[in-house]
C-alpha cells in the first residue's frame, strides 16, 4: 500500500494543536511539505523545529484568524508556496456547546463564518492549481453529528451539516478534474476541546471530570478516547495514493461511537 506523499504539497488548517497539529505531523512524516495555518505564531514556530525536513522545500507556517476571511485570502496569498498547493485540510475550531434554540443569532453567523465561509475562502483560492494539474485532495475535518446530531452543540450540529453538504458538492464539481474531495469526522478524541466538554459534563452532572470521562468512554464501542494519530492516519490514507478513488464521503474516526451506518 503506498501512503507515501513525497512531493505533495499540504496546507493544514488548526495546525497548532490537536487534530491539526497530529495532522501535519503525520503529512510531513509522509514527506509531504507542509504549510501550517493558525492564530498562535508561537506555537506554530515550535511545530515547524519539529517537523521533519522534506526535499520538497522547507516547510512554512502562516499566522491567520479563520473567522477574517479577507485577513486568511491575503495571508494565504503570500505564505503558501509558489508552487501551489496539492493538498487541502480544511480545520478549524468548533462552537461553543448549548442549546440550539437558546443561541444567539450572532453565534450562526460567526460559526458560518469561521468554518464554511473560511473554508470556500481557501478552495477558492488552491482550487484552479489542482484543476491545471488536474490532482489535488480536500479533507473537511468536521464532526460525526453530520450522521448524528450531539447534545448540547447545537450551533455546531447546525454548521457542521452545512460543511458536509458543501464537501459533497464540491466531490461533485471537482470529480472530473481529478480532485477529490472527503470529510472526515472525528469522534471524542483527546485533545483540549475534549477536557472542556469532559470539565462541562462533569460540574452539569455534578461528578468527577474521571468519572465523566468514563462515562463518556461506555458510548464508545472500542471503549476508549482516540489518538489524534489516529485521525490523521486516516486522513493520510484519504489524500495518497492509496485513497485516490474515494471520494464524496463522510469518514467517521470515533470508535464505533455513531448510531447510525
Amino acid at each position: 500500500m503506498n501512503i507515501r506523499l513525497d512531493g505533495e504539497r499540504a496546507l493544514v488548517c488548526g495546525a497548532s494543536q490537536g487534530i491539526g497539529r497530529a495532522v501535519a505531523r503525520t503529512l510531513a512524516d509522509l514527506g509531504a511539505q507542509v504549510t501550517v495555518l493558525a492564530r498562535d505564531a508561537a506555537k506554530l514556530d515550535t511545530l515547524l523545529a519539529e517537523l521533519p525536513p522534506v526535499p520538497g522545500g522547507p516547510h512554512r507556517a502562516i499566522v491567520a484568524d479563520m473567522s477574517d476571511t479577507a485577513g486568511l485570502a491575503e495571508r494565504v496569498a503570500t505564505g503558501i508556496p509558489p508552487e501551489g498547493i496539492t493538498i487541502l485540510v480544511n480545520n478549524t475550531g468548533g462552537p461553543p456547546p448549548g442549546a440550539a434554540h437558546e443561541a444567539e443569532v450572532d453565534a450562526y453567523a460567526r460559526a458560518f463564518r469561521q468554518h464554511l465561509l473560511a473554508f470556500q475562502t481557501l478552495v477558492r483560492m488552491v482550487v484552479p492549481g489542482m484543476k491545471e494539474r488536474r490532482h489535488g485532495r480536500i479533507v473537511n475535518v468536521i464532526s460525526t453529528s453530520v450522521k448524528q446530531p450531539l447534545p448540547d452543540l447545537g450551533v455546531s450540529n447546525t454548521i457542521r451539516g452545512a460543511v458536509a453538504n458543501w464537501g459533497k458538492t464540491l466531490a461533485n464539481e471537482l470529480g472530473p478534474h481529478g480532485i477529490t474531495v472527503n470529510n472526515v469526522l472525528p469522534g471524542a478524541t483527546a485533545t483540549d476541546r475534549l477536557t472542556a466538554i469532559v470539565r462541562g459534563k462533569a460540574g452539569k452532572l455534578g461528578i468527577t471530570e474521571a468519572e465523566a470521562a468514563q462515562h463518556m468512554m461506555r458510548e464508545i464501542p472500542l471503549r476508549r478516547f482516540a489518538r489524534p494519530e489516529e485521525f490523521a492516519w486516516a486522513v493520510a490514507f484519504l489524500v495518497g495514493p492509496s485513497g485516490a478513488y474515494i471520494t464524496g464521503i463522510n469518514l467517521p474516526v470515533d470508535g464505533g461511537r455513531t448510531g447510525c451506518l
